[in-house]
């Protein structure tokens, strides 16, 4: 008769322990199982976003270019109809109330000013805005200070401005009294330069031009000193007025 020989339990566990327990080293189907991430398709990128933006930019583009030309062709069709011609200025009188320089070479002046403005224009009207006067001499010491008021040039017009300017008071240099001094004594009179600064829109029925700058600068007025109570005259016969129209990219002299 044989004899049946069972395994402890004991035996048992531990061999299913080394089944369970894994091989050293460890292959690479577990390494990388254990730490590969799991892949997730990444979506497209939608190219039709940027498609969208270029468009835009281009059809942007050719709008404004095609304003542009709209404009310009209005313009040389305005030209065209209306021939719109500048406006001109002329000093019409210039007297002298007050011009002296005291011991501290402060320069006290009292001018009175008149401006003639004159529209050619049948159709064309001219809006301005305050205008700044100047009165300077050659070496651009300033006489006088003042402004014309604003106002609507209308078509085929004269128009008379009117003003008093005056000095301020203002100090002078020793260097400036000095010449400006030895200038008063010369019975031929003292050379001055008058310039004028605004801005100006034109206006066509009821088409407006945006605003620009003009500068009319007046050579050849010559004043003298005042006798007495009386104001002097200045010689205004060789005075002459040129027109500049002052836009920023670039400029226009009439």
């Amino acid at each position: 008769m044989k004899d049946t020989v069972f395994p402890s339990s004991r035996q048992a566990t531990n061999g299913r322990a080394a089944a369970a327990k894994p091989s050293f080293p460890a292959t690479k189907s577990q390494l990388y199982g254990a730490t590969r991430p799991l892949y997730r398709p990444q979506p497209k990128p939608h190219r039709y976003r940027r498609s969208c933006c270029c468009s835009c930019c281009i059809w942007t583009t050719v709008a404004i270019l095609i304003l542009l030309l709209l404009a310009g062709v209005s313009a040389a069709i305005l030209t065209l109809i209306y021939s719109p011609h500048r406006p001109t200025f002329t000093v019409s009188s210039l007297k002298v109330s007050t011009l002296k320089i005291t011991s501290s070479s402060k320069l006290i002046t009292n001018i009175t000013l008149n401006v003639n403005a004159k529209n050619p224009n049948k159709e064309l009207i001219y809006i301005y805005d305050p205008i700044a006067i100047s009165l300077t001499t050659k070496n651009d010491v300033v006489m006088a200070n003042g402004s014309f008021g604003p106002f609507a040039h209308g078509t085929k017009n004269n128009t008379l401005l009117k003003a008093t300017i005056s000095g301020g008071s203002q100090e002078l240099d020793d260097s400036s009294a000095g010449e400006l001094r030895v200038a008063l004594k010369n019975k031929k009179g003292l050379l001055l330069k008058m310039k004028l600064d605004t801005k100006v829109k034109a206006k066509i029925g009821g088409l407006k031009t945006p605003k620009v700058g003009i500068r009319v600068i007046c050579e050849g007025i010559k004043v003298t000193v005042p006798n007495g109570k009386s104001p002097s005259k200045a010689s205004i016969s060789n005075a002459k007025c040129k027109v500049d129209l002052r836009v920023k990219v670039w400029r226009w002299t009439f």
